[in-house]
């Protein structure tokens, strides 16, 4: 509804106090006087798309920066008075606004005000409420030096990094940057009423959002004190009730999920680090290896990274083999790295693949000794772009392009432009290029036991020959693709699925066709799993990061929203759980016992994680000790800790779904779970670990 003035008794009225209870006031004194995102803002600004991190360098509890990797707050004095200062320029003020917000979704009925002091005319500076995520909220800001404005941000944009705005009321108010003004606003039901200086300014009526957290925010630098959120007469039991119910709910049902029971931890004193692993049979055992890569970060942060040292480790601890020298300052990457475990020649054993120092290497599983290599490919062209000569190689995949018996073929790709094809002697076979994203998805899309391929907005054959394109069309690449049937119904046909980085979620049909286009922002990391029994077929659940992090939407198999909300303010691998082994999962978010732990499918945290000190920077889900219920790696740094279930399986039959196998592993993999049924009994445990390992592991239980 647009602005509509107020006059006489009633607007007086509006100006008195309302009596209620105060639920939040901070004058930001806590906050020290630096900005509040070193270190970690110096070593890289991507770290937190599949990692935990307590925070970027100052904690802010009890606030929570939902725009994180922006790095944009800064505390402060001024004349012997705290602040908090948003000291950054938005580059994309209208697709983001760096944001800390406070409180609990069921806040409701509440006022909300704020000192606020613009330390510029560019863009604006206000107040969130009803915050429901960091692309639905309501908005009081003063914007543009000369105006004060009420409107609400829409989850779907309309266009390429075009948000959707919906404004609600705009008044002319010149201001300047020398001194504070006070900034309220009051809710009621659908009723919203502004304030400057307690002055009534604007009112509006809309009910899409009517409860959520409250919070600060600007796009060019604004400092903001004396913030204070105060509920209207009685309602806050009403809050309380509402929150009480809720905890209830949710101990109930963790009560009825197993928790996280310590199996197994170790170290990884100086060779440890970051979510820079592979898992596999190394030495032959039955049982899984942990390999480790420590890389150096070369030219950008972010794009030329180089493995510097390898340690295969065994569950118990013990070092089987390393190559390289390590050092703990090589803990970090983020983005990925070419290495695999995997039979790659077919012989029984597993072989680790890579690509280290320009060359593209087997090594021998048991004690990494090299068994072959040969040099990567010469490049052309802009060496502003690409500094070396080489290729020095982002990833590598497994596929069958030959019909032989497994995948041998080695697909080797560069960040974002180009990739080869090598035979499993290390002979090139075909080449090719386009707006790859990150990392592609095998599929026999024809039947004639050959792997197609999906990679980027593109589908390529056996044959190494491109079927159709829309790498040109759209702007942003694909972080996370699969092709595949998850409808339930056998006779669909496969569709291909895109999270497609700012160009949002897309999904096509086999041959091409583009079905459906949803701007939810930067579709980051999904997963596919059956997270809901109420859903048909299987669900695609995506994690947004940049601009957005931390969102996540859950789709059906025909590209509906059915889920959505902010659980973490982060990225994470999302990966699917099969945790209960009664048919549907749980998707892991991280092991942080506060804002960490396992979702279901309606986005609520059903397992949390003991406070018993464990890592949580990084995690892996594995089906390792025995029954196909999976096991949760996490680690750090300096050690790793392996969780089971602290209760056995009850039932007949127990939930065995087929996974991606882990010699195609990546951070930026769609983590596919396909359903799957075995007995419960120990000789059927074993074909689950077999899909997963190989034949002769043993049951851990």
């Amino acid at each position: 509804m647009p602005f509509r003035p107020l006059a006489g008794l009633a607007a007086l009225l509006l100006l008195l106090p309302c009596s209620g209870a105060e639920l939040f006031r901070d004058d930001f004194r806590t906050l020290p006087p630096r900005i509040l995102s070193e270190p970690v803002r110096g070593l890289t600004n991507a770290i937190e798309e599949y990692h935990n991190l307590p925070h970027r360098g100052v904690p802010m509890d009890p606030w929570e920066n939902v725009i994180l990797h922006e790095d944009a707050w800064a505390g402060g004095d001024e004349d012997g008075k705290t602040y908090v200062e948003m000291h950054m320029e938005n580059p994309l003020p209208h697709l983001m606004n760096p944001t800390l917000v406070i409180g609990d979704a069921e806040w409701s009925n509440y006022s909300v005000e704020a000192k606020v002091r613009p330390l510029s005319k560019l863009d604006m500076a206000g107040i969130v409420f009803r915050y429901h995520h960091n692309r639905h909220y309501y908005l009081f800001s003063l914007s543009d030096g000369n105006k004060a404005r009420l409107r609400i941000r829409l989850p779907i944009e309309t266009g390429y990094r075009q948000a959707a705005w919906k404004d609600l009321g705009e008044i002319a108010f010149p201001y300047e940057t020398k001194g504070y003004y006070t900034l309220r606003v009051e809710n009621e039901g659908a009723s919203i009423r502004t304030y400057i200086d307690g002055k009534l300014v604007l009112q509006a009526t809309d009910s899409e959002i009517q409860k959520g957290k409250a919070g600060i925010t600007a796009n060019y630098p604004a400092r903001f004190t004396d913030f204070s959120v105060v509920t209207n007469g009685g309602e806050e039991q009403a809050i309380a009730a509402r929150v009480d119910a809720r905890e209830q709910s949710l101990s109930a049902m963790r009560g009825k999920n197993p928790k996280p029971k310590l199996w197994k931890r170790f170290r990884t004193p100086g060779f440890g680090a970051y979510r820079n692993v592979r898992f596999g049979d190394l030495n032959g055992d039955g049982v899984p290896e942990m390999l480790i890569a420590q890389n150096t970060r070369k030219v950008r942060r972010n794009d030329f990274a180089q493995i510097s040292c390898l340690t295969a480790v065994t569950l118990d601890g013990e070092v089987l083999w390393q190559i390289g020298r390590p050092d703990p300052y090589n803990d970090i990457t983020a983005h990925d790295v070419p290495f695999q475990i995997h039979d790659v020649d077919g012989d029984g054993k597993q072989e680790v693949v890579l690509v280290k120092d320009f060359k593209l290497q087997v090594l021998e599983g048991a004690t990494g000794k090299r068994i072959q290599e040969t040099w990567m490919p010469e490049l052309a062209g802009d060496k502003a772009a690409h500094p070396y000569q080489r290729e020095v190689g982002d990833s590598i995949t497994f596929f069958n392009f030959s019909g032989k018996p497994g995948r041998r073929e080695i697909l080797v790709k560069d960040r974002y432009k180009s990739f080869w094809v090598y035979s499993n002697d290390l002979q090139l076979q075909w080449t090719g290029e386009g707006q790859l994203g990150h990392f592609p998805y095998p599929f026999d899309a024809n039947g004639d036991g050959k792997d197609d391929m999906v990679i980027g907005y593109a589908f390529w054959n056996s044959e190494g020959k491109q079927q159709w394109s829309h790498d040109k069309e759209l702007k942003d690449h694909a972080d996370g693709i699969f092709m595949g049937n998850i409808s339930g119904d056998p006779q669909k046909e496969p569709r291909v699925y895109a999270c497609g980085s700012d160009e949002g979620f897309l999904m096509f049909a086999k041959d091409g066709t583009l079905l459906k286009h949803l701007r939810i922002g930067h579709a980051q990391t999904p997963s596919i799993a059956k997270y809901r029994d109420d859903v048909p077929g299987l669900q695609l659940m995506n994690i947004n990061f940049w601009k957005n992090p931390g969102l996540i939407t859950l789709f059906d198999w025909d590209g509906n929203i059915v889920e959505q909300g902010e659980p973490i303010h982060s990225g994470s691998p999302i990966l699917p759980v099969n945790w209960t082994g009664e048919g549907t999962e749980f998707a892991m978010l991280s092991a942080d016992i506060k804002k960490g732990g396992m979702v279901d499918g309606h986005l609520r945290r059903v397992v949390m994680f003991p406070n018993d000190g464990h890592p949580d920077t990084a995690f892996a889900v594995l089906n390792i000790t025995g029954d196909p219920r999976d096991e949760i790696v996490v680690w750090n740094t300096e050690e790793v800790w392996i969780y089971t279930q602290d209760r056995a399986f009850n039932g007949e039959k127990i939930y065995a779904p087929e996974k991606n196998p882990e010699y195609n592993e990546s951070n930026y993999r769609t983590t596919v779970s396909f359903p799957g049924w075995v007995n419960n009994q120990p000789a059927e445990w074993e074909k689950a670990l077999e899909r997963m390992w190989g034949a002769g592991n043993r049951s851990k239980h």
